[in-house]
């Protein structure tokens, strides 16, 4: 028999009020965990941007609808402007959109009562038969019941025999409230009376820890579990996945995975949290999710395809053109990594040129090549890490690899020039980043400053220590990483072949003996003052076996003798 609590018990209103408009709801509101999760560009905003549900159906194809609060649709407009992200937008990349499309139908403050009494129902009715609902929300069941603002509580548990009554300021009439486990229980009824099939998963992880100093494991896990088995439907653990995760991390990781206060999500914890879910989804054993396996894509990581010899360790060079050009012409452009066997013994260490041209630290990231670095290393790698010729370029541009000057742990929300958002970090944050990654994998992180260019003021080669080369001690002076000057290695080398002491006084004959200079400096360069010849190539990897011979390097015992 139901238990019932009335609470501020009202005659109830003639006329009955309808799904909250959300247009006049304050903003923003902070709510009882002191979490901002609705921003200032407004819900009404983001009920306009999210899809009428089932209109991105392709003919006949299911739809994969995604229920849940802000951790699936960050900054109501989902567009990034405020940094952050939600894993929904990430999910539709693990699904073929030829056989299924993914439907982000959360919002930002909502619980899994709000969920259910505003937006369901339109859900609901766009299910057909085939059709999928994952289920990921909770975060805001806590607070006042009945409340002006918010009135989103719900009652901790499963039972399903406990609800509250009482009248709510909200919508302006009488209401019930039930249990976390009630509402499940009528996601999943209502979602298989239209022949549709639920998926439950568990929250995303918060930046809370608990007394052993791991991230802390939300009590709806559980709740959301025994549904699940009760029920009988599949339960996916994303709290557990992502929290496991996270405890993997430094604590500087871990940190920057979140974005503005301890539960939203940046890029990097979206994508984690995406990955997670499909992880969840792919490998789970649960007869019912093969027809949903099925339409999965992109779930096995991406890594580099190395060839891994027994007892063998691996280099991986990544970096720019200037680490990456291979030419099939001897008069062509060189990258050093491309004449790296030229100073290592291959039979001692595998060489693995992950450079590709033209990046900057922060589109080498973003384009996933890190990750793919990052995927393949194993306890005893070596990455070289070398960036900066295209790293103070214009940030907002098409090719969008411009970085903040510097080495600060600082970062800001750009409006590309194509309308989008992106987070953009300094030189050295991205740096510390790879250089992180690559200590958590057990491997040994050496950065490399860039190599010279074929410019001669004064006579001498152009040094670049007052920017890059200060960027690139500072990022040593905070890591401990070691570090090859490359940069003045090589321009120590090209100086003694081809430097002057002085120029002429008179300033046009000096100006023909520094283009003399470049001209004979030329043959170690290749179409432009950045790329380098064959032998140039050669001489910066020459440059790189010095500057680990010199630093006593674990990596120099693999060079030739």
């Amino acid at each position: 028999m139901k238990r019932l609590l009335t609470i501020a018990m009202m005659a109830a209103m003639t006329t009955a009020v309808g799904a909250q408009g959300f247009d006049n709801l304050p903003d923003p509101i902070e709510d009882v965990n002191k979490v901002v999760d609705n921003t200032p560009d407004s819900i009404a905003k983001a009920l306009m941007s999210r899809p009428k549900p089932g209109t991105t159906r392709q003919g006949q194809n299911p739809v994969l609808f995604l229920v849940g609060n802000s951790t699936m649709r960050n900054g109501t407009r989902g567009d990034g402007s405020n940094g952050q992200w939600g894993w929904g937008y990430y999910a539709n990349q693990y699904f073929d959109a030829k056989r299924i499309t993914v439907e982000n139908q959360a919002l930002g403050g909502m619980s899994t009562r709000t969920f259910y009494t505003d937006l369901w129902p339109a859900v609901r009715d766009a299910l057909k038969p085939g059709d999928w609902v994952i289920v990921s929300i909770g975060h805001n069941d806590n607070g006042e019941f009945f409340d002006a603002k918010r009135a989103r509580a719900v009652i901790p548990g499963v039972d399903p025999d406990t609800c509250y009554v009482g009248f709510n300021q909200r919508t302006q009439r009488q209401d019930t409230v039930y249990s976390y486990g009630n509402y499940l229980r009528r996601y999943i009824s209502e979602t298989r009376a239209k022949g549709a099939n639920p998926v439950l998963m568990s929250l995303t992880p918060r930046d809370a820890f608990d007394d052993k100093g791991r991230i802390v494991r939300k009590p709806q896990t559980e709740w959301a579990a025994y549904i699940a088995a009760v029920e009988g439907v599949p339960f996916v653990d994303l709290n557990e996945r992502s929290g496991a995760k996270l405890d993997s991390y430094s604590r500087w990781k871990q940190q920057y995975h979140f974005l503005g206060d301890k539960i939203h999500t940046s890029k990097f914890g979206a994508e984690m949290n995406a990955r997670s879910a499909a992880e969840g989804l792919w490998e789970s054993q649960n007869p019912q999710l093969r027809p949903l396996q099925a339409m999965m894509q992109n779930v096995p990581l991406k890594v580099k395809p190395v060839k891994r010899e027994a007892g063998k360790p691996v280099v991986f060079f990544t970096g720019d053109s200037t680490v990456k050009n291979a030419d099939n012409d001897d008069d062509g452009m060189w990258g050093w990594a491309s004449q790296a066997a030229t100073v290592f013994d291959e039979s001692k260490i595998t060489l693995f040129n992950a450079a590709r041209a033209g990046r900057s630290t922060r589109s080498f990231l973003r384009e996933g090549l890190w990750d793919e670095v990052y995927n393949s290393l194993q306890p005893g790698d070596f990455v070289t890490i070398q960036f900066g010729h295209n790293d103070i370029c214009p940030i907002t541009d098409a090719k969008a690899r411009g970085v903040i000057p510097g080495t600060k742990d600082t970062l800001h929300v750009y409006k590309m020039d194509n309308g989008t958002y992106e987070v953009v970090y300094s030189f050295g944050w991205y740096l510390r980043k790879f250089i992180d990654d690559v200590r958590e994998k057990g491997a040994t992180p050496i950065l490399v400053s860039l190599t010279p260019r074929n410019e001669w003021p004064g006579g001498k080669i152009e040094r670049r220590d007052g920017s890059y080369g200060k960027w690139y001690r500072e990022v040593v002076e905070q890591t401990g990483v070691e570090f090859i000057d490359m940069h003045n290695i090589s321009a120590d080398a090209l100086d003694k072949l081809f430097a002057v002491k002085k120029l002429s006084d008179d300033k046009e004959k000096a100006k023909a003996e520094v283009a003399k200079i470049k001209e004979k400096a030329g043959k170690y360069f290749k179409k432009d003052h950045t790329h380098a010849s064959k032998i140039g190539a050669q001489l910066n990897a020459r440059s790189m076996a010095k500057g680990l011979r010199q630093n006593k390097s674990e990596l120099a015992k693999y060079l030739k003798k």
